[in-house]
């Protein structure tokens, strides 16, 4: 192994099934999907799995296991976690839980443009993204089974209370548009710029 692997969401994910049990890239995929960490990792093509996978045998942190073929399906290629990618697993928990890492998404980077916008559309914009985050919150709830131990919720228990922050914070946004409290012009936008440049 040369160096530090590069670390992604996606390849922690899979060193976390490689924990549990050998697999191959295709039943990764569907198990990611099954416990709706999909959410957590884009996996919408399967190619990403297989390339991620790629990297950490690469890496040294995983290897072919064996190999296994199901009646009427090609041979599959069956992988397993390594030593150093038992550990190098363990040491990424360590550094991703105490240290906010920098993301950048894209809806802070559309707010900050707000004022290209007129405030009536930029409210309207709004109260669908409230529609949208409110759908997905309710998903989230909805697919936990019962009786599931918390400690394997525990990652949609997080995005839930985000997702019910930015609710709130949107409602208030979307308010304070509807009542003027929020409201912006070309007159206050060339004062601001006049001012603060």
């Amino acid at each position: 192994m040369q160096g530090e692997p590069r670390r992604s969401t996606l390849a922690v994910v899979l060193l976390a099934l490689l924990t549990e049990a050998p697999m191959h890239p295709y039943r990764m995929q569907q198990v990611i999907k099954e416990r709706g960490q999909d959410q957590l990792v884009n996996v919408a093509q399967r190619n990403s799995v297989y390339q991620a996978l790629e990297r950490l045998v690469r890496d040294g942190m995983a290897r072919p296991a064996t190999t296994a073929r199901e009646a009427g399906r090609p041979e599959r290629t069956v992988y397993e976690i390594t030593e150093a990618g038992a550990a190098t697993f363990r040491r990424w928990l360590a550094e991703m839980l105490p240290a906010p890492a920098r993301e950048f998404p894209e809806f802070p980077a559309a707010l900050a443009f707000l004022a290209v916008m007129a405030p009536a559309e930029v409210k309207e914009l709004l109260e669908r993204r409230i529609e949208a985050q409110q759908a997905r919150l309710a998903a989230i709830r909805e697919q936990a089974p019962p009786g599931m131990p918390r400690l394997f919720l525990i990652e949609d228990e997080y995005r839930a209370a985000m997702l019910g922050a930015e609710v709130a914070w949107l409602r208030s946004i979307v308010a304070d548009l509807a009542s003027g409290a929020f409201t912006w012009d070309l007159a206050l936008i060339r004062k601001t710029l006049a001012e603060f440049s």
